[in-house]
């Protein structure tokens, strides 16, 4: 979870045109930003109680994924962002959280 956070992070400093200039989109900023903050608790319930480690995992990145799949409908209705890399990004990102979600079922 804290791979994923820091991909929201990274992708949420973009669209805030901190880290490359030129993809700035401030409604994609802010769901980026809560996603990773919402992955980052996930990750820290986590550590501090083992117990939770599953339902943390579930919750944290079930949210993300839905978070990111409004990101994917934004940008077929052309809401969204639209260039190259916010749908590669929103490809590969699906991937690996269904698979921390897999992963996290079995746990």
């Amino acid at each position: 979870m804290l791979f994923e956070a820091a991909t929201f992070v990274a992708a949420s400093l973009i669209h805030c045109g901190v880290m490359i200039a030129g993809y700035e989109h401030q409604k994609a900023r802010i769901a980026e930003g809560v996603i990773a903050i919402v992955l980052l608790i996930g990750a820290a319930f986590s550590w501090i109680q083992p117990t939770w480690t599953r339902q943390a995992g579930l919750t944290a990145q079930g949210f993300a994924l839905l978070g990111t799949l409004v990101g994917v409908f934004t940008i077929i209705v052309g809401v969204g962002p639209r260039t190259l890399p916010d749908v590669a990004y929103h490809l590969a990102i699906i991937v690996v959280l269904v698979f921390g979600l897999i992963f996290a079922k079995r746990i």
